[in-house]
């Protein structure tokens, strides 16, 4: 064992000691951010314009600051992009990560001095509970590759700019800079395709041990490999590799995808990265839980899905959080961030300490006919329908059909194959997924069997549309990820359109 190994078993011990007494502490731990929170922000703009010298406690916050999202706290962002100091966070940020908005375009979600530990502890604790929980220290001497954007970053008014990922990468651990791929020359090219050529390139040769990323793009690297070297898997080019890192999405979609790419089981460890902070991570092999991180600068509120049309829906803290509800994220950082809604959704599974399930997005929701549908059940009924045929899926997304020709309107599932399916077993999954959904959800159950819905239709799309639809909308790669379900048809028209596709 190299010295580089012992030293990292030791501080996995010691922060995973230190990380676990927090955690105990939930309440007292919270407080003691928001505490720090309101006074750094009483010397702000914002601070200034609510009155913060005035908030003794939570019920004073909520009383005076509103739930926003970019667009409600847009005015101060502009004023910080122009470099007014002291608007949000006291300062100056050092960054700007920047994100694809909506309705303003692009976001520049800023990043301070005080925030930037945020997004670089969280990927370092969840390594050392990985490290201490299964003793593997073997990759620390091995190669490691992190699928991400360029680390090339520009400037605005003398703030550099760019992608998290990016922003990240200028932050490479010491003790990984020997060990970490691609070079920086093949990380900086900003065009996917090419990146993943010269990726695999570079890789293909090497001892990988650790590979990290958004599945989506990860199958596509690993797609290249087997193709670039004739290789059956990747456990066959790299027999050393035995952890994924990813985030963004949920991997339980490619997990059987992936399986049969390695050829093996593999340890898997989930982060819970945004532009706004790293909310949590996975700390145990053992459970998919997320560890809520309370102690990094951010305080954390909740909104009950159910309640979020509500004109004054009630904000709930760590301290009366129930376990199984869907709640929306609202997060006040150390970046300047004042009970900003984050559009995520989570439930929690374990209450001291604080764990959750990434349950998808608020805005990412099918309920055209009351029915609420929510990212998380259609990616569990998908893969408990999976498990019934010999069926590979390598991506899909949801939408409602309202308007039909004749007959009941239905959900539309546009799935990518690996391989095209036959009728027989294209039906058997339509019916399978049918009656998962209907297990999932109550209310589509309802509409199901009162005949306002009939049910749903799947439109078999062959390996690789997915890809060309983000490629025709500047998406391929990155940070970007195709949204699992949307309340309107936006999507799979584009799709029907720009690839040419049967209605």
């Amino acid at each position: 064992m190299s010295v580089k190994e012992i030293v990292a078993k030791v501080l996995a011990k010691f922060f995973v000691w230190k990380i676990k007494k927090w955690s105990k502490k939930p309440i007292e731990t919270q407080n003691k951010v928001f505490k720090k929170l309101i006074e750094q922000g009483q010397k702000t703009s914002f601070g200034k314009d609510y009155n913060f010298k005035q908030i003794k406690n939570h019920e004073d916050f909520t009383s005076r600051v509103k739930v926003q999202d970019y667009e409600g706290l847009k005015p101060y962002f502009d004023r910080v992009i122009n470099a007014e100091k002291d608007v949000l966070w006291p300062g100056l940020p050092i960054y700007f990560a920047k994100t694809s908005g909506t309705t303003s375009g692009t976001k520049h979600i800023p990043i301070t001095k005080d925030s930037m530990s945020t997004h670089i502890n969280g990927s370092r604790d969840a390594i050392f509970h990985y490290i201490n929980e299964t003793g593997n220290t073997d990759f620390l001497n091995r190669k490691v590759i992190f699928l991400q954007g360029s680390p090339v970053l520009d400037e605005i008014k003398g703030i550099k700019t760019g992608r998290l990922s990016g922003i990240v990468a200028h932050y490479t651990p010491s003790y990984l800079k020997n060990n970490i791929m691609p070079s920086w020359e093949t990380n900086c090219i900003e065009d996917w395709e090419k990146k993943v050529d010269y990726v695999t390139k570079e890789t293909k040769n090497e001892d990988m041990a650790v590979i990290g990323g958004i599945p989506p793009w990860v199958q596509m690297y690993f797609e290249k490999l087997i193709n670039e070297t004739g290789k059956n898997t990747i456990g066959d080019l790299f027999p050393n590799f035995k952890l994924f890192v990813y985030g963004g999405v949920n991997y339980e979609p490619y997990r059987d995808t992936f399986t049969k790419l390695i050829g093996n089981k593999i340890d898997s460890l989930e982060y819970f990265p945004a532009s706004e902070g790293f909310f949590a991570y996975q700390d145990s092999q053992k459970s998919n839980e997320l560890l809520l991180q309370l102690n990094s600068g951010i305080f954390y509120e909740f909104i009950k899905l159910e309640d979020m049309e509500e004109n004054s829906p009630k904000r709930y803290t760590v301290k009366d959080v129930e376990k199984g509800i869907n709640y929306v994220l609202i997060i006040s950082t150390s970046a300047g961030l004042w009970a900003y809604n984050t559009g995520d959704t989570v439930s929690f599974t374990s209450l001291f300490p604080h764990k959750i399930l990434v349950t998808g997005r608020y805005k990412h929701f099918i309920s055209a006919f009351g029915e609420h549908v929510i990212g998380s059940e259609v990616e569990k009924a998908l893969k408990k329908a999976l498990k019934e045929t010999e069926l590979i899926v390598n991506e899909f997304t949801v939408a409602p059909k309202v308007k039909t020709e004749m007959g009941l309107p239905f959900h539309e599932w546009w799935i990518e194959f690996e391989h095209l399916p036959n009728d027989k077993h294209l039906k058997a999954l339509s019916a399978e997924l049918d009656s998962c959904m209907q297990s999932l959800n109550t209310y589509y159950k309802d509409l199901i069997e009162g005949k306002i819905l009939k049910p749903l239709e799947i439109v078999v799309l062959k390996k690789g549309t997915f890809n060309n639809y983000m490629r025709n909308n500047g998406k391929l790669g990155g940070q970007n990820k195709l949204p699992r379900l949307s309340n309107n048809r936006k999507i799979v028209e584009e799709i029907k359109i720009n690839l040419q596709l049967p209605a």
